[in-house]
């Protein structure tokens, strides 16, 4: 069984606007994440219902690896993704249930790239470098507070 860690949290007022990097933030079930703009519905695909856009995830090995393979510098709140992984296999979650701290998520779908990222960042080439590894989107099952250094790890 693996164990990870959330090394980064970022949030954005609204739709466009930059993520501002946080310490902690306070996750509400069914919503999002306090202060974000799909929390507060919004964000750029906060007309499309349903818990895919509570939360999103990334894995910072996937950062890495786009730096050393793509020669593509993203610093971790430019993916406009809430969290940011170390050591998760975020797609093997997909329908399964995990905790990040305090709180429980569910994996819903993994987080396609989309022009907005490329519009937003002015790099193209994340589209086709991200594919399948653009991260996961999840659903919030429970209220509570995240912080970076928080241990993620599936439910048994």
């Amino acid at each position: 069984m693996w164990k990870g860690t959330l090394v980064s949290i970022h949030i954005a007022d609204t739709a466009g606007a930059p993520m501002k990097p946080l310490r902690s933030v306070r996750a509400v079930a069914g919503k999002g994440l306090e202060g974000d703009r799909y929390c507060k519905e919004e964000g750029f695909y906060s007309w499309f219902r349903g818990p895919l856009r509570e939360i999103s995830l990334i894995e910072a090995e996937v950062l890495e690896r786009l730096a050393q393979d793509h020669h593509i510098q993203l610093e971790p709140g430019e993916t406009r993704r809430n969290l940011v992984t170390q050591g998760v296999p975020l797609g093997h979650l997909i329908g399964r249930t995990f905790r990040v701290g305090e709180v429980l998520l569910r994996g819903v779908e993994i987080c396609e790239p989309c022009q907005h990222l490329v519009e937003v960042t002015g790099k193209k080439a994340l589209l086709s470098s991200l594919i399948h590894r653009g991260g996961l989107h999840a659903q919030i099952l429970t209220d509570g507070l995240l912080t970076i250094g928080d241990e993620i790890a599936p439910e048994a």
